[in-house]
């Protein structure tokens, strides 16, 4: 009797073939790193490299070489192309494959793919920024751009990486894994929504804590609105190039008696909230009114409130759009708001607020969820 011959008695056992033709059998890839650093106010760290003939840029980084470990690489990349020989790493934000007949691959070049690994190189100081020394014959400047506009200068599926990693750093989310640019696990919701964080003119005008001056109207009332576990609610309005996001409030309109009237209707609008015991944190000076029409000077109200109740998802009549709906810890919505370091102050002192006005706890670092379609029961 006879015993059919399987294919895998034809291949050479693995102990009969040399060291090399088992190397060569498996499987290869590039391996890169790069790092995810921003400014203060939450813009992205770009380089743009003289060797590339599409003219794209790049975030820091460069080529695992043989025998070193990717942080290590993403390590002497930033003192190589920075200068900054002492920048921590602290999370790894994204992992993506790229495949090696990807469309973004330059034509021509041989590429088995790639896996790269994009860490957090957190937030530059302004002495920081001004240390940076980039090394002529290899990148001839570098650039803060808000997301928005640092995609157009990226290869589109460097961009995905970019916007991942950086949304995870944002949302506490876990490290991303991407496939040719697009998440292989379940898209978070800053993702789900394209929400960018914008720069905003007007970040570092003084907070003032007092009473609004009666020479001074209010044009724009928006507030940091609490739900019980110490989170806060942010909306996002959609755009041809993504999300903004906002606290709730907005423009007051003439048939507001109060700017507090104007919160309670804004809230309910955009983000079908219920409001309750807004209270006044402070104002913004506005000196031109450039955005209202040239009004003049105008102070901008900041306010905390308690959300009571959270309804459907609707429509909002001023743009005829739903808005995305998420929670945040304070912090993280300062970070979203590109409001920089006096938007963690404000936040901190509207978390205070809080807790001393109504016993809300503080918020424990979490991921940034998005309210349910239903809206959300509130004790």
């Amino acid at each position: 009797m006879t015993t059919p011959i399987s294919r895998s008695d034809q291949v050479a056992p693995l102990a009969a073939r040399s060291a090399g033709q088992h190397a060569v059998s498996r499987h290869a890839v590039w391996v890169g790193a790069a790092a995810l650093v921003t400014d203060q106010i939450g813009r992205v760290l770009l380089v743009h490299p003289t060797y590339r003939e599409d003219d794209r840029w790049l975030l820091p980084g460069g080529v695992v070489e043989p025998g070193e470990h990717p942080h290590v690489t993403c390590r002497r990349e930033i003192t190589e192309e920075l200068g900054l020989p002492n920048l921590p790493l602290s999370d790894v934000l994204a992992v993506h494959s790229l495949s090696p007949h990807h469309p973004d691959t330059q034509p021509g070049t041989p590429f088995p793919g790639e896996i790269r690994f994009v860490f957090d190189g957190g937030t530059l100081t302004p002495d920081q920024v001004e240390a940076i020394r980039l090394p002529r014959e290899e990148l001839s400047e570098f650039a803060f751009l808000e997301t928005r506009d640092a995609v157009q200068r990226l290869r589109p599926v460097d961009g995905q990486i970019m916007l991942a990693a950086y949304r995870a750093r944002l949302g506490n989310t876990a490290t991303a894994h991407l496939a040719d640019g697009r998440h292989i696990l379940d898209v978070p919701a800053l993702d789900r929504h394209d929400v960018h964080v914008r720069y905003r003119p007007m970040w570092d005008s003084p907070f003032n804590r007092g009473p609004v001056p009666e020479r001074l109207p209010v044009q724009q009332a928006w507030a940091w609105c609490f739900v019980p576990d110490g989170r806060v609610v942010l909306v996002a309005a959609p755009g041809p190039r993504g999300a903004l996001p906002m606290l709730p409030g907005g423009t007051v309109e003439k048939t507001d008696t109060t700017p507090e009237d104007t919160l309670h209707r804004e809230a309910a609008e955009e983000a079908q909230l219920t409001l309750t015991d807004p209270v006044r944190l402070g104002w913004v000076l506005d000196e031109t009114g450039e955005v209202y029409g040239s009004v003049g000077p105008n102070a901008r109200l900041r306010l905390a409130a308690r959300v009571t109740a959270i309804g459907p998802a609707a429509v909002d009549p001023a743009t005829g759009r739903p808005f995305a709906r998420l929670l945040a810890t304070p912090a993280q919505a300062a970070a979203l708001l590109g409001w920089g370091p006096p938007g963690a102050r404000q936040a901190l002192l509207a978390a205070e607020t809080a807790r001393e006005r109504w016993g809300l706890a503080t918020a424990r670092p979490a991921a940034i969820e998005e309210v349910p379609a239903e809206g959300m029961r509130l004790s």
